[in-house]
């Protein structure tokens, strides 16, 4: 049997178990990048941060915003529609289906995109767009198909990047008004029609061969002229010994004439004995070129005239220890002319 209670006891009781429903009720504890949107009688009252917070119960109301997701199963895309009343302030990303574009070079592409975006206003997000999650994704569709269209085919394959920060940039304006950021766009996957693909391979095909020939005929290019100016220094180098050899020789006669007109001393004879040894010299020089061609040789009768003049020349200069050469070509000439006397 229930103990008997008097009237302003049982109403003080009330009371109590009143204050602890609002209390329970009114409790609320938002987690780590959360908030929440407070209405007070259908108006908008305060943004829930993060800890413990109060609200009064019956007169405040949490203000649910609407989220559009895809499911993705095997290539498709299923949209799931949900309302939440805890807004989450951490960076989202939406995968959303390909989308056909026509290019300005008349060819149909179809695009995925993924969108990255975050929610830095949340009073917007919620008042500002009936459904933000589909209004970002429909935005970024309509950019897409914008941006692409004003491109051809292969400039999209080489300027994914240039793609993404196109549609980043028209897209922030429109979404900030929603209290939305977008942080990034990424063309994720390009699908061309089979015909356009079997053109682009040919295409690629012939521009590979196309490179090849065009990096051997600079190989042979490069090889050619690397033999030719290997050429032009070995014909450098061959002129400038022939000219120092010369050169030596020369200064070489004209030393040996000096001695020798030194040592028989000026007049005509002395000139005319140094020509006579010139010729005579030459005349030798020439011989065993001469005798290439047979086992014998000829000489002319002008040259015993020269050979002797030689003889007379050693017997003027047998004195001079650097003629002894002389009187050995003079020696071997006279065999050769003994052998032409002969014959």
């Amino acid at each position: 049997m229930l103990p008997y209670l008097s009237p302003g006891l049982l109403i003080a009781l009330v009371v109590v178990i009143l204050a602890v429903i609002v209390v329970i009720k009114g409790l609320v504890i938002i987690q780590e990048s959360e908030v929440m949107v407070i209405e007070r009688l259908g108006a908008y009252h305060r943004t829930l941060q993060k800890g413990v917070n109060f609200i009064i119960p019956f007169l405040d109301q949490p203000r649910p915003i609407k989220l559009v997701r895809y499911l993705r199963h095997d290539q498709e895309f299923t949209p799931v529609m949900s309302q939440e009343t805890r807004i989450d302030l951490r960076e989202s990303v939406m995968d959303f289906p390909s989308q056909p574009v026509v290019t300005t070079d008349n060819v149909t592409v179809r695009i995925d995109g993924a969108i990255y975006f975050q929610i830095i206003d949340p009073a917007n997000a919620v008042y500002k767009i009936e459904n933000m999650s589909q209004a970002v994704e429909v935005l970024a569709k309509t950019t897409l198909r914008s941006v692409v269209g004003q491109m051809e085919l292969d400039r999209i394959f080489e300027s994914r990047a240039e793609v993404n920060a196109k549609i980043k940039e028209q897209m922030e304006e429109p979404a900030s008004k929603w209290g939305v950021a977008i942080n990034r766009i990424e063309v994720q996957d390009i699908e061309m029609p089979e015909e356009v693909k079997e053109a682009m391979h040919l295409q690629m095909s012939a521009e590979r061969r196309r490179r090849a020939t065009v990096t051997e005929a600079e190989g042979d290019k490069a090889a050619a002229i690397a033999k030719a100016q290997g050429q032009r220094e070995s014909a450098i180098l061959n002129a400038q010994g022939d000219k120092e050899a010369a050169i030596l020789r020369a200064q070489g006669e004209s030393r040996s004439i000096e001695l020798v007109l030194h040592a028989m001393g000026e007049g005509e004879k002395s000139t005319r004995a140094v020509i006579g040894y010139l010729l005579g010299q030459s005349y030798i020089a020439m011989l065993p070129e001469m005798a290439k061609d047979g086992e014998r040789v000829f000489v002319p009768y002008e040259s015993s005239a020269l050979l002797g003049a030689m003889g007379a020349f050693r017997d003027l200069t047998a004195d001079d220890a650097t003629m002894a050469d002389i009187t050995r070509r003079a020696a071997a000439a006279g065999g050769l002319t003994g052998s032409a006397s002969a014959a």
